[in-house]
């Protein structure tokens, strides 16, 4: 009886594990304008939403509560990302075409300032145990520093011996960034603004987009090549090498689940653990061509992803096939959820 009452359990398991929550969209939120985009930023705290909007050299903010645009901040030139401080009220975007970061209130929306930083400021985020901002800058090949606080410099350029892309926190004042051209992972001590490891994440090809598990400190890295990798940075090693799909460019973590959004396919492949240090896809969610970025609001489940209209595609040229071409004024965030 008790070898059956055992096997019970064991299938109870399995069947728990192998039942992921469904998610689909369930709305979408209107922006308008041109149609290029970024990153975008998730404060679950305060209900709202941020959007690197490209395409009109501004930052986007939607209150997620109601899901309507209630502000922009603007003069943000090819920006990439945003960065919150909730502790201390501001928040960051990196501005790639003017090389600076723009700071500005949480509460208001509006700049309060702004700090310089190496050439083409890409990915950006807020370490919380030391209070500073860091930029991953895509053409000078490394990392601006700053005192979150008072904007001063901490490190100018911190070299990182690659070009970076997307990056996370662990809590404990670890940086982690993608390395795009050297296929690894990088990670950086903030409180001595220095490289501490950096590690392989072979076979992944032009890592881009990064999430990280909050509990069990895993990194999810997506790749070109349809492939996501799940790595462990504490001892520098890839744990699996899920199956995704085309032209992804982010991935986001919530409730024990990574999505790639690929936006060569127009759906989210969701990977989870299916058993102990086992990652596989669990299911595939249709989304929006093109809609390549994402982020989660881990308190509510909801995933947001920016995304455009298109056209049909133009007749082949010398035997090329034509690109679709986004419909002007069709910018627009597509929300997915449980």
């Amino acid at each position: 009886m008790k070898y059956t009452l055992f096997l019970a359990l064991g299938a109870l398991a399995v069947t728990a594990m192998a039942a992921p929550p469904t998610y689909k969209v369930i709305t979408k939120i209107k922006i308008g304008g041109a149609p290029r985009w970024d990153y975008v930023y998730v404060d679950s705290a305060n209900h709202r939403l941020y959007v690197a909007h490209s395409g009109a050299n501004s930052v986007e903010v939607i209150d997620t509560a109601a899901d309507k645009v209630v502000a922009t901040i603007p003069d943000t030139a090819g920006v990439h990302g945003i960065a919150v401080a909730n502790d201390l009220g501001k928040g960051f975007t990196s501005n790639g075409t003017s090389n600076n970061v723009t700071i500005f209130d949480l509460k208001t929306s509006k700049a309060t300032g702004s700090v310089n930083t190496g050439q083409n400021p890409d990915s950006i985020i807020y370490e919380p145990v030391t209070h500073r901002v860091f930029t991953f800058n895509g053409k000078s090949k490394d990392s601006t520093v700053f005192d979150a606080k008072t904007g001063e410099i901490v490190s100018a350029s911190l070299a990182l011996g690659g070009k970076p892309e997307f990056c996370q926190v662990d809590g404990k004042g670890h940086v982690f960034v993608n390395m795009e051209d050297k296929n690894e992972i990088v990670e950086i001590n903030a409180k001595d603004a220095t490289v501490m490891k950096r590690y392989s994440i072979a076979p992944c090809d032009s890592p881009s987009g990064l999430a990280i598990d909050p509990k069990k400190g895993v990194l999810f890295s997506v790749c070109d090549g349809k492939t996501m990798i799940v790595s462990d940075p504490v001892a520098g090693k890839v744990l699996a090498t899920p199956a995704i799909g085309s032209g992804v460019d982010g991935v986001a973590f919530d409730d024990g689940y990574a999505f790639s959004a690929n936006g060569g396919d127009g759906n989210i492949t969701m990977v989870g653990e299916t058993s102990p240090g086992k990652y596989e896809p669990v299911a595939t969610i249709a989304t929006q061509r093109g809609a390549r970025t994402v982020g989660a609001d881990q308190k509510v489940h909801k995933l947001y992803l920016p995304a455009a209209e298109y056209g049909p595609a133009p007749a082949p040229k010398d035997g090329k096939a034509g690109r679709p071409q986004a419909l002007p004024d069709s910018f627009e965030i597509i929300v997915v959820g449980r």
